[in-house]
């Protein structure tokens, strides 16, 4: 097997603790149609899909709101929303170990928002390559997303690792065999399980940058 070159990472639910800016972006979105709050299934629905399926989804029982509701989305401003999401504590921490040792990427099914992220969270120079679901025909888990991160890099899929926390990620992977890290997911398939970014860095995959590293800690 090939060495390791590139990190890809999910963004929800990986980078992000983003489930409580979900519920309050389309609670706010159902409310303003009238309807209740999202059930704890329509919730994990929408931190696994993008946004236009998850505005389907919501409202497949009001089809006649469809496109009054996707109007009205596409005028609403995600800032105010960014407030309610966590980075998790320890994800500079890790994206500085992995540099410059490897490439980094982001496969996600956010859309617009994920800019606007990326920069509030001083994150847009940190990674390589960053595929959305506006920058593919078929959004995760089709595995487009990573082959377009790929042939970005020229890069063979044994050379990468994904970070995903759900089974639309190992979907997502499994399509062209990437190796899984499962982030906070012990139930999840995956080649790895971790409950932290710093924990990956002690997996057999990294075990050589890890000594490289501590070397130049020294």
């Amino acid at each position: 097997m090939s060495s390791l070159k590139l990190v890809v990472f999910d963004c929800d639910g990986v980078m992000f603790d983003s489930k409580n800016a979900n519920r309050i972006y389309y609670n706010h979105i159902r409310e303003a149609f009238g309807h209740p709050p999202m059930d704890e299934d329509e919730l994990e629905y929408v931190h696994m899909h993008h946004v236009m399926d998850s505005i389907h989804y919501l409202f497949r029982q009001y089809p006649e709101d469809l496109k009054r509701v996707e109007t009205y989305r596409q005028g609403l401003d995600y800032t105010p929303y960014l407030q309610y999401m966590i980075m998790e504590p320890d994800l500079l921490e890790f994206l500085d170990f992995l540099r410059p040792a490897y490439k980094t990427a982001i496969s996600t099914n956010r859309t617009s928002t994920m800019g606007p992220v990326l920069r509030m969270f001083a994150l847009a120079d940190r990674f390589d390559k960053v595929v959305t679901a506006f920058d593919v025909a078929r959004p995760k888990p089709d595995p487009e997303a990573l082959e377009q991160i790929l042939a970005h890099f020229g890069f063979k899929v044994d050379e990468a690792v994904y970070i995903g926390d759900s089974m639309v990620d190992r979907e997502h992977t499994a399509a062209l065999g990437m190796r899984l890290i499962a982030f906070k997911n012990p139930m999840l398939p995956a080649q790895y399980h971790v409950q932290s970014f710093m924990e990956i860095t002690r997996l057999p995959i990294f075990v050589e940058i890890a000594v490289n590293h501590r070397q130049k800690c020294r």
